[in-house]
């Protein structure tokens, strides 16, 4: 079965995802932790490699296959079991080794996947390793899976760090001195059933703090009996919002099925955008900066072309630089790391951080909007409003078959109705100069004929005349 799988089709830009078993099995696994010790682990000569995996069905199954061919190079694995991406991310961080996360994330149940990273949580996508992966793990398949063994195969043990990983992120944000809050959490039955109750609860023999946790969907089932645990879906928060507003709570958090994106509702069971959470946290990561005597203009904030013009007005408000982006986690990172940044946040709920080896964390941008909520005597709504100066569409998506011109008809649109400023760092932003403001992005996705609007404004109405006007042209 396996030798006919063509990895092409589940080796994305920046991960591995398919079906269970048709595309994803243990002879793939195999292939590709072979083909990483190959590519990755031996020649960055690493102390060994972390495995991790989250609760879907065929996880432990895979994930034992991958340190199986990463062993056969004679290199030794540590797997430290059921964990969220930011959980492998925190042990690849603290260890100094390369990665390996079993997940398809927010994917439905009948799928899994990798995500792989060099020591340091540093990504590994098609431009950093991952297409010679896929080559040669390809290879080795069409093989029959005859790659050279190692004369003395390498070790596979096991650790829990869960623990660690909480009292490392409790270390980052003190949760301690605010109000008491109460905060209902959906896990959508995925990774955060297993991390919130240890980072925001004492499952990890951590202190008490003044949080009243509801929880929702803890029990860890990879089928997702409940809903998908995909928070970009507004479907999906509807249980969470109805569920803040029944416990009368100060907020609430969804997290996706491997816990690294985290979306926020207020305690009116409104969902908080992700642009005024990345705001809202970097606002305190700057004042945190400064605090321990940085120069605020050294300080670095990294958001993407998505994110609402209020981010980087924020920024500059608070003396800081922001560094603009194209959307993605692996550009976002290399952005990060070649700033030294302290943030930065995607409009998708991605949130990276400095201190987390510049990787993405939901748990611990989590945390960040605890600390805001309990050191405030207003509710989120209204501290929230502070991030939210602009009216947004959301990502809409178009099947188009001619996307540059539909894109080249949308620009010619938006120059007729006065003087615009346009850049094409990711798509195209065209800005209009004049009031009331409006903006909007189109870009084409890299694996479906799609092409992506996302339409701002400096109010509703502005917003929905832009985006109709925008949405009929591109599909004409």
């Amino acid at each position: 079965m396996s030798k006919h799988v063509h990895l092409a089709d589940v080796v994305k830009a920046y991960d591995v995802r398919g079906l269970v078993p048709e595309q994803v099995n243990s002879d793939v696994a195999r292939a590709l932790g072979s083909a990483f010790a190959q590519v990755v682990a031996g020649p960055d000569r690493a102390a060994g490699v972390v495995v991790g995996h989250d609760m879907r069905p065929s996880s432990p199954e895979l994930s034992r296959a991958f340190a199986e061919g990463v062993a056969a190079h004679g290199i030794d694995v540590l797997i430290i079991g059921l964990a969220s991406t930011d959980q492998l991310y925190y042990a690849s961080g603290a260890l100094d080794r390369p990665g390996a996360m079993f997940t398809a994330s927010h994917n439905p149940a009948q799928y899994n996947g990798i995500k792989l990273c060099r020591a340091g949580a540093r990504p590994v996508g098609q431009d950093t390793g991952l297409a010679q992966i896929r080559d040669l793990a390809q290879a080795e398949l069409d093989a029959l899976g005859r790659a050279e063994p190692a004369t003395a195969p390498g070790t596979i043990s096991e650790r829990d760090v869960l623990a660690d990983y909480a009292a490392f992120l409790r270390s980052l944000v003190d949760l301690g001195g605010g109000r008491p809050l109460r905060v209902v959490v959906d896990a959508g039955n995925g990774m955060a059933g297993l991390t919130v109750p240890a980072v925001l609860g004492t499952a990890a023999g951590l202190p008490p703090l003044p949080l009243e946790v509801v929880p929702l969907y803890f029990e860890l089932d990879g089928t997702f009996p409940n809903h998908e645990a995909n928070p970009l879906d507004p479907e999906n928060l509807r249980d969470l919002q109805r569920a803040v507003v029944a416990h009368e709570a100060d907020l609430g958090l969804a997290f996706d099925g491997d816990a690294d994106r985290c979306f926020v509702i207020d305690e009116r069971g409104e969902p908080v955008s992700p642009s005024a959470i990345t705001a809202l946290v970097a606002s305190r990561e700057i004042t945190a900066a400064v605090a321990a005597g940085a120069d605020p203009a050294d300080v670095r904030i990294v958001h993407n072309v998505i994110t609402s013009l209020a981010v980087p007005e924020i920024i500059a408000e608070h003396g800081a630089t922001a560094v603009r982006t194209r959307v993605g986690h692996s550009f976002i990172k290399a952005e990060m790391a070649a700033a030294a940044a302290v943030f930065g946040g995607e409009h998708s709920a991605h949130y990276y951080f400095r201190d987390f080896w510049f990787a993405d964390t939901g748990m611990l941008a989590a945390m960040h909007v605890l600390a805001a909520a309990g050191q405030s005597d207003e509710p989120l709504s209204r501290l929230g409003a502070a991030y939210e100066r602009y009216a947004a569409s959301g990502e809409i998506n178009s099947t188009v078959t001619d996307r540059a011109a539909a894109t080249e008809r949308a620009i010619a649109w938006a120059r007729e109705q006065g003087p615009v400023e346009t850049d094409t760092l990711d798509g195209v932003t065209v800005r209009h100069l004049g009031e009331p403001m409006w903006r909007f992005n189109v870009r084409a996705s890299n694996t479906e004929p799609l092409l992506r609007l996302n339409v701002e404004a400096a109010d509703v109405p502005t917003m929905t005349w832009v985006r109709d006007s925008v949405l009929a042209l591109l599909r004409a």
